[in-house]
């Protein structure tokens, strides 16, 4: 399959790539992308483990096991579990969360979605995330899947990033704007 090639110029995107394949070709992607979510989230919530992945001085072997003692705990399927003890092998577990997003969107890419990153200064409710991603389904053409995070810097509004594009319409833009049109 062919996939992006922002995507899979990276390391990161290599592997997610060959990985794609690989479960595409068992049927087995909406399982491993399941996997690699699990797995980054609990990157994202574990220090010890985020340590543990990126720590050049853990053995191959030590990497491995600890690894696969994770995936066990996770219930991670057998092609995961493969495709760690490779990465591990190959000294790249630190590039793991970077594969878990790599592969999403190549997920996404091939069922014809498209993520959008979107910031605002509250949280969203699901009426609003509904309507948000219906707009932005329309100015898409395609299926939209929203993964919002909150940061009350932005003041208000909205800032959405869909692949490279960025719509930035938050209150802190638009006053920053102000102020520079009014210095001259």
């Amino acid at each position: 399959m062919e996939h992006s090639g922002g995507i899979t110029a990276s390391l990161a995107g290599r592997y997610a790539s060959a990985l794609y394949d690989l479960a595409r070709e068992r049927e087995f992607t909406a399982a491993v992308e399941g996997d690699l979510a699990n797995l980054a989230q609990a990157v994202r919530e574990s220090g010890d483990l985020a340590a543990l992945i990126r720590n050049p001085q853990v053995s191959r072997e030590a990497a491995g096991k600890a690894i696969e003692a994770v995936a066990g705990v996770l219930g991670l399927s057998e092609l995961t579990r493969n495709f760690l003890g490779v990465l591990a092998h190959n000294r790249r577990l630190g590039s793991l969360p970077d594969v878990a997003r790599a592969f999403a969107a190549i997920a996404a890419a091939a069922r014809g979605e498209v993520t959008a990153r979107v910031t605002t200064a509250h949280p969203l409710d699901d009426g609003q995330r509904r309507e948000l991603a219906a707009k932005l389904k329309a100015r898409e053409g395609r299926e939209v899947q929203i993964e919002a995070s909150v940061d009350p810097e932005i003041l208000g509004g909205l800032v959405v990033t869909i692949g490279s594009r960025r719509i930035d319409g938050s209150l802190r833009t638009r006053l920053n704007s102000l102020a520079q049109a009014m210095k001259g």
